[in-house]
């Protein structure tokens, strides 16, 4: 049994406790000193039995300067013990304890699978029987600090080391205990460095720009991100809102706020407003009795990305323009206002002037949300950027796979250039890491490209002649805009890819029967 016993710092107090229990034949194995102030005497008793304690409770509580006692489960360095232990089983590579003599005194489970052996076995094996012109002892007596990215030959295999002296307080190297050993695989540090790369290129670094046209779309993100205004990214799926909207927040004066995101899009109308407003203590059934916290409030002094803005039901519309134009807004089943300083960046895919024409969004909000706007062009307009965002993609493929780069054929190229990219950019790097799976011999060839529809029928590529110039020209005009009119489904947009006014497109869409919904 182990029992913990709250009391006085005083001396003595010892010499007390343990003539109690040698009174009752009690046999202790060891005793630790505990608390925050050293206010606690840990005692291991294997012999002492619950009748007993129950006996010598009291007892021991009547010792003068003793506040308390209770049984425990572990003794402190024992759960001290425990909790380094699953620690270092938690880590994913192999760290040894070393010695100044050069013996393992002890390791994780990664580092008993390295030197093939179990971890009850690692303590005692000497670390030169395994790792190659190594004298770790002298090289921490010499340095006295700590080493990082050792490389050394583990087993045959090359490893980067990282080498922590053990020492006290003191700079002596007689005070040295011995050192820590990290080992890292030689093979695996190219990944770790790009993942931790990856993740610290959230901003506009992270954004690709080989086009032109996207270059120029950076440019003016760079010029609004700093400016503490309402922001409206529109664009196609999967061209990158939301990584150019996180993008905007970092490089603004709330780049060390939070950043929070939610999607509108197929939410339904009480969790989208949940989601964003939080809600009041006991608000509706099931609901947590002391309320919920909204994203508004947890992005306190940060950013806001609202995806798919257009897809909001005309309640929220409403609790947002409040909040746009007054600061505050109420949870729900709540009367408590509440005022945040929180910036919002909206994108969409639809074009929201034309959903205010038709009474689908409110125009006042719309106003409010495009303050700054960015467009975000498709990838099929972006094509003179393709090769180098090809082999970007590809390097990192290869690099979360873990095979060498391979080697795009030209036909390969053409095919990814010749298709019309739905999904952008997110669809692109989608085909290219499948490509870099399925690659035999590290050359991609065009049968390892798989785009849904490929070769579709052209619009244009069975075009009749038949008939006189105007009858012609009229069935042509129709092709263009049945073929452009997929990809830009509104007169505004059509109108500006064609550089006409929308009134123009709007005339041709109904003199062909086209586009029959639009109204602007």
């Amino acid at each position: 049994m182990r029992i913990k016993v709250h009391c006085q710092n005083r001396v003595g107090i010892l010499r007390d406790i343990l003539n109690l229990l040698v009174d009752y034949g009690i046999n202790v194995n060891r005793g630790e000193v505990g608390g925050e102030q050293g206010n606690a005497i840990y005692l291991l008793c294997p012999n002492l039995i619950n009748l007993q304690f129950q006996s010598l409770k009291p007892k021991l509580e009547a010792v003068p300067g003793v506040f308390g006692v209770k049984r425990v489960g572990l003794m402190p360095s024992e759960r001290r013990h425990l909790e380094l232990n699953a620690l270092l089983a938690a880590l994913e590579f192999p760290v040894l304890s070393i010695d100044m003599a050069g013996q393992i005194v002890a390791g994780n489970r990664a580092a008993a699978q390295l030197l093939g052996v179990r971890v009850d076995e690692v303590p005692g094996i000497p670390l030169s029987r395994y790792v190659e012109d190594l004298d770790l002892p002298e090289l921490v007596r010499a340095n006295k600090a700590r080493i990082n990215g050792l490389r050394v030959k583990v087993k045959g295999d090359v490893f980067l080391a990282d080498i922590a002296p053990l020492q006290t307080e003191h700079d002596e190297s007689e005070a040295l205990a011995g050192a820590v050993l990290t080992l890292h695989r030689a093979d695996r540090v190219g990944e770790r460095i790009y993942n931790v790369r990856r993740l610290e290129l959230r901003g506009f670094d992270s954004i690709f720009q080989s086009s032109r046209v996207m270059a120029a779309v950076v440019r003016e993100a760079r010029r609004m991100a700093p400016l503490d205004a309402p922001l409206l990214i529109e664009g196609e799926t999967g061209t990158g809102k939301e990584l150019l909207a996180r993008a905007c927040h970092l490089a603004s004066p709330r780049g060390q706020s939070p950043f929070m995101a939610l999607n509108c899009a197929g939410l339904p109308e009480s969790m989208a407003e949940t989601e964003l407003f939080g809600y009041g203590p006991g608000a509706f059934e099931g609901a947590r009795p002391e309320g919920k916290l909204g994203l508004l409030e947890l992005t306190a002094g940060g950013t806001l990305f609202l995806d798919g803005v257009g897809e909001m039901s005309p309640r929220l519309q409403a609790k947002l323009l409040r909040f746009l134009q007054d600061g505050c807004f109420r949870r729900v089943g709540s009367d408590e206002e509440v005022y945040l300083d929180v910036r919002v960046i909206c994108a969409t895919q639809v074009d929201l002037s034309e959903l205010c024409a038709k009474g689908e969004f409110r125009q006042d909000l719309y106003h409010r949300l495009n303050v700054l706007s960015l467009h975000i062009p498709p990838l099929r307009e972006c094509l003179d950027g393709l090769e180098p965002l090809v082999e970007h993609f590809l390097d990192q493929a290869s690099r979360q796979i873990g095979c060498p780069l391979p080697r795009l054929l030209p036909q390969a190229l053409d095919r990814l250039g010749r298709y019309h990219w739905p999904g952008n950019v997110r669809q692109l790097e989608n085909v290219l890491f499948q490509a870099v799976s399925l690659c035999e011999g590290g050359t991609i060839k065009p049968e390892h490209i798989r785009l849904p529809d490929y070769g579709a029928p052209h619009p244009l590529g069975d075009f009749s002649l038949e008939g006189g110039l105007d009858v012609i020209v009229g069935r042509f005009e129709k092709a263009v805009l049945e073929r452009l009119y997929r990809e830009h489904p509104s007169s505004r947009q059509l109108g500006k890819r064609l550089g006409v006014s929308h009134t123009t497109i709007a005339n041709k869409l109904r003199q062909h029967g086209l586009g029959q919904n639009d109204e602007s």
